[in-house]
């Protein structure tokens, strides 16, 4: 098959995409955290469906203002959490107390705003420090006091840190999210907000849009909803219209496996949340950024208009859990945002390809791959080299007899795509009678250099490389529909002698 050769990615997309990955596995296992406080908004808050002073913190109970759980939750637990979880990833458990306890400082220190993105910066920072300071002695300390040291080791850093954080940190993460939120309301002034589609539909493609939806959005968000009981800002990355509109018009419109697979991968996205399934379909033909950037325009200058908005993150990103999140005010805006952001992503994607299909078709007459394109785009924009290159650029099988006795499917948050991608090889491997081989799936941050076989989609493969730099990396456009993983499971054969 024909593909094409690009320019090596540059080094400053990748750092942005492994900070976006970082930040995207702090928050990510914690959403059941936002889902639940968002509900719990939703229901209590006095603007919500069953308003109730003692659980949505507001009134009085024998004379006593109600706290309820709608601002704890907010402003302890969900950045707490978030905080541990960055902790661990850079030092495990004891990276996780000593972060959450500087992350405590910012948060006391800062009360009245929001605290999510301190909790992102101290958590790490903490697990960094006490990592840092326990090198200084390793090796070092006498037979029974290794239990002594390392307590108050870390007890004393976690309170100089808590005070670091309470004086001096918490007035610049209160400046930085006061600039950050008179930003947002200028653009929402200035009736500009809609043009954030720019810059926030190609981040998607290439998976630059973690930083800004987790680093940014989600603490806006959160305190937009604490003033208003709603944020707009929820739904800027979330609207499944943009890429519902696209995949549908290549079910009507496209030619040979991106038509073919255009259907499923509507589903998928649709309902299960998984944007990237539409990913390659961009990739294959750039134009079409047009056609997603035009649907996300639509979709939040509709929510402007409607003044709708979500009441916490809508992850993943399916109708089900937009509409589960939407505020009780806003169902008809939110709903419309999703068909009109779906029609104008359709009726653009249309166009751009009625109006190249005679070279498609051409195209694919020659066995030139557009998908198979991509791929190679995307591995020459590593840098890197593959031991199964082959396999992902022109479709050459290059099985070797290798044994594998361990597979992952590695994506950002290494839940959604790479859980289903997991599942398909799982059920190809059983039907080929082939039962010891482990099949997980893994976020990119949490992979180790003890696996066999790694699959990611292709724009991460470079940051998995770096993290199983001895295991065979195999990247595919698709988690869903890979060719690929027949080609796979044929090795998984060989090696085991079958």
């Amino acid at each position: 098959m024909t593909t094409t050769s690009v320019a090596p990615r540059s080094t400053g997309r990748v750092r942005v995409q492994r900070f976006g990955t970082f930040l995207s596995g702090m928050v990510m296992p914690n959403l059941p955290a936002f889902i639940a406080w968002g509900l719990i908004t939703a229901f209590f808050i006095p603007t919500g469906w069953t308003p109730v002073g003692l659980l949505g913190g507001f009134g009085t109970t024998n004379g006593v203002a109600n706290v309820g759980l709608v601002g704890p939750m907010i402003t302890y637990l969900i950045p707490l959490l978030i905080a541990a979880q960055g902790g661990r990833m850079v030092y495990g458990l004891r990276g996780a107390v000593v972060g959450t306890v500087f992350a405590m400082g910012v948060i006391v220190g800062s009360l009245g705003t929001t605290m999510i993105l301190g909790a992102m910066v101290c958590g790490p920072l903490g697990a960094l420090a006490i990592k840092q300071l326990d090198r200084l002695w390793d090796g070092k300390i006498k037979a029974g006091f290794e239990m002594l040291v390392n307590n108050f080791s870390a007890g004393i850093l976690g309170f100089g840190l808590s005070l670091v954080g309470f004086f001096w940190l918490s007035p610049l993460f209160d400046w930085i999210s006061t600039i950050l939120g008179d930003g947002v309301k200028l653009l929402v002034n200035a009736h500009l907000l809609p043009l954030a589609s720019i810059f926030i539909e190609p981040a998607k493609v290439v998976f630059l849009n973690n930083a800004i939806n987790h680093g940014v959005l989600d603490q806006l968000g959160a305190q937009q909803v604490q003033q208003s009981g709603k944020s707009i800002l929820f739904l800027l990355e979330a609207n499944p219209g943009p890429g519902a509109g696209l995949l549908l018009a290549f079910t009507f419109f496209g030619v040979g496996i991106a038509r073919a697979t255009a259907p499923g991968a509507f589903i998928i996205q649709f309902l299960g949340g998984i944007h990237e399934v539409y990913f390659p379909f961009v990739l294959s033909k750039p134009m079409l950024l047009l056609a997603v950037i035009a649907g996300g325009a639509t979709g939040v200058a509709t929510n402007v208009a409607f003044q709708s908005g979500l009441v916490a993150p809508a992850a993943p990103g399916s109708i089900i859990a937009v509409l589960t999140v939407t505020s009780k005010d806003s169902y008809l805006g939110v709903i419309l945002s999703v068909v009109l952001s779906a029609a104008v992503s359709f009726l653009i994607t249309a166009v751009i390809l009625r109006a190249s299909r005679k070279r498609d078709l051409a195209a694919e007459a020659a066995d030139v791959d557009t998908f198979g394109a991509a791929v190679a785009q995307n591995a020459a924009n590593k840098g890197g080299t593959s031991r199964v290159g082959d396999l992902l650029g022109t479709g050459t099988n290059t099985a070797t007899a290798t044994k594998i006795n361990s597979i992952v499917f590695a994506c950002d948050a290494g839940m959604g795509s790479s859980a289903m991608g997991a599942t398909v090889v799982r059920t190809k491997l059983k039907k080929a009678g082939i039962t010891d081989v482990t099949v997980r799936n893994e976020a990119i941050a949490n992979l180790t250099d003890d696996i066999d076989l790694v699959i990611t989609q292709s724009q991460l493969t470079a940051r998995a490389k770096e993290k199983s730099p001895h295991a065979q990396h195999v990247s595919v456009d698709n988690f869903m529909a890979s060719p690929r993983y027949d080609e796979i499971v044929e090795q998984v054969k060989a090696g085991h002698g079958e």
